[in-house]
């Protein structure tokens, strides 16, 4: 599609970024001087209307105490229903079927006791291999928990390439024996982009419910989780919807399930209009909010408060058809530039725009050092093992001229052989 462009790529980049719509959203955020921030898919960088709800929590804590919980604005009993409400939109569900609570694995958790019913020969698990441990591990211990063997009632689809999942291998393994399918909406090393319309009707087609990891989509990439029918979903909000390090997550459950028995009740989840009777018997919400297990850690939860006013602003699509956009250019480049070039460079992310998330996995033998080397740059990116530099350039605050600057560093670096000046082996966080 750039290629149709006569001018040099660095001007195009700068054609691009004078036609971008969402532009102006760069100046909500608080970017390094000097620092090209490719790792938002890691975590979000802080924009100013986050910053300001935490100071306006911090204020409304120092005025109103106890006070705060039915009379800060907006008050933080109902915080996490609100929220999610504000929320439902970016993932195609309605008001009362999203909640922000907890973390991403303990709403995994969660939703696990809730959805894994194992009953006759429907007693196995599927994932895949490729999916981010943390799920893996949630699930291994469901089942260690109702006496299976992980090793043999968890299914992990085999990948055919290392890099993605054939959907014709996950939906070919939902046979009689499965009684729950856990899968990301994107895999984290590649950015591969499931069809989750496609998967959860397949699912259902067998009797299986089915539960999507969002992590890696929410707040970039738009969903139909109702119209999808999926049965559940979870998702953190520290990447693309930039809450900050260690910011609350957020659940799905579809309203068909609203009433089901909860796997792991807690006093949060409990009726609001009831909730402080303390009453001994279990009465749910009727809704996603019945999934809450603990109070809502406010001042965390305000950052995101902060964050989803510069979201929903620019709208969804818009963020996905800019991220689309900035994605194709990055791999234009990648093809035109570092290919031709034999300096080891190679695209693991799949080209089709409806099979792509918002980050690209460019590979590379000396990916960890390559990393190393860009970061001496002034470039952020991260590192996945085994060869995988993962760029996401953000919709919201980067610019195509900061996709081409990333690619001509990594150019240098690699004719120079830069890299070799750094030490082999990643840092405890990569």
């Amino acid at each position: 599609m750039f290629g149709l462009f006569s001018s040099t790529a660095q001007s195009l980049a700068l054609q691009l970024d004078a036609a971008d719509p969402l532009a102006a959203y760069r100046e909500h955020f608080y970017l390094g001087p000097g620092t090209v921030y490719m790792d938002g898919n890691s975590l979000g960088i802080l924009s100013r209307s986050a910053e300001s709800a935490v100071q306006r929590a911090l204020r409304q804590w120092r005025d109103l105490a106890i006070g705060g919980w039915l009379e800060a604005d907006p008050p933080w009993f109902s915080l996490g229903e609100q929220l999610g409400a504000r929320m439902a939109g970016l993932v195609g569900a309605d008001s009362d079927e999203v909640v922000v609570t907890g973390t991403t694995t303990v709403n995994l958790h969660s939703l696990l006791a809730t959805f894994y019913r194992p009953s006759g020969s429907r007693r196995r698990i599927l994932a895949d291999e490729l999916n981010f441990p943390s799920d893996l591990y949630a699930m291994q211990s469901h089942l260690a928990l109702r006496g299976m063997d992980p090793g043999r009632d968890l299914i992990l689809a085999a990948s055919r390439d290392g890099r993605t999942i054939s959907e014709e291998d996950l939906i070919a393994a939902m046979d009689e024996t499965v009684a729950l399918v856990v899968l990301p909406s994107v895999l984290y090393r590649s950015g591969q982009l499931l069809d989750i319309a496609r998967l959860t009707g397949a699912a259902h087609a067998q009797g299986i419910a089915i539960g999507f990891d969002l992590c890696h989509s929410a707040g970039v990439i738009p969903h139909q989780l109702s119209a999808d029918d999926v049965d559940f979903a979870f998702w953190c909000t520290y990447k693309y919807l930039n809450s900050g390090p260690g910011g609350p997550a957020a659940l799905y459950v579809n309203r068909r399930h609203h009433g089901a028995p909860v796997g792991m009740a807690g006093w949060w989840g409990y009726r609001k209009d009831e909730q402080f009777d303390m009453l001994t018997e279990w009465r749910p919400a009727g809704h996603a909010g019945g999934w809450q297990i603990s109070t809502t850690p406010v001042l965390g939860t305000a950052a995101l408060l902060g964050a989803l006013e510069v979201t929903c602003a620019a709208g969804i699509e818009t963020i996905r058809a800019k991220s689309l956009q900035l994605t194709s250019y990055l791999m234009y480049l990648i093809d035109e530039v570092l290919v031709p070039s034999g300096l080891g460079y190679g695209i693991g992310t799949p080209r089709e725009p409806e099979r792509r998330g918002g980050h690209v996995a460019v590979e590379h033998p000396e990916a960890v050092r390559v990393v190393k080397a860009l970061r001496s740059r002034g470039v952020v990116p991260d590192f996945r093992p085994p060869d995988i530099i993962r760029l996401a350039p953000v919709p919201l605050y980067n610019t195509y001229a900061e996709v081409w600057q990333v690619v001509e560093h990594l150019r240098q670096i690699a004719a120079e052989r830069e890299y070799e000046r750094f030490p082999v082996g990643r840092e405890v966080v990569s």
